[in-house]
């Protein structure tokens, strides 16, 4: 497990650029949202406490991880951004419908940074149960919204 030997909150401010001079954008997946409101809110922590000002982080909704990829695009389209973090949760049911959202959603987001020039951040957990949600968005292993956050502040650097 990727996650076993990490703490996904854990980074070395004094190696993250400062973003206080830069933008953005946060879309977020309704579905699951006790998990993916812990995410919004560790990427958002994160971002302010390496200076990004809170004028700066705007954030949108969306109804399911599936929609992620349409509201990124959007959001890139219509705001002056220089990068996104994309959050969603997709948790393991007793169907397929699992693999075929999970895939959809990492090809569609990849597609995005192919597409266009603004970084698109994947922050969706793909977890077999709700413990590892959990275990993952502030819990025994960190926050992956901060981890999503700090490689947004990395890549809108490294796209300047």
């Amino acid at each position: 497990m990727a996650t076993e030997n990490k703490n996904l909150s854990v980074y070395d401010k004094s190696k993250i650029p400062n973003a206080k001079d830069l933008r953005f954008g946060i879309v977020v997946s309704e579905w699951n949202d006790e998990i993916t409101e812990a995410l919004a809110q560790g990427a958002k922590e994160a971002l302010l406490d390496c200076g990004a000002l809170p004028e700066n982080i705007l954030r949108w909704n969306v109804p399911g991880s599936f929609e992620l990829t349409f509201g990124c695009k959007k959001m890139i389209q219509t705001e002056k951004l220089d990068a996104v973090v994309a959050i969603g949760s997709v948790i393991r049911g007793e169907t397929s419908h699992f693999d075929f959202v999970c895939s959809a959603t990492a090809q569609g987001i990849k597609d995005l940074n192919v597409a266009y020039d603004v970084p698109v951040i994947f922050c969706v957990l793909t977890d077999d149960n709700i413990e590892q949600s959990r275990a993952r968005s502030g819990g025994k292993h960190g926050n992956k919204g901060t981890e999503a956050a700090i490689a947004a502040i990395q890549m809108a650097v490294l796209g300047k």
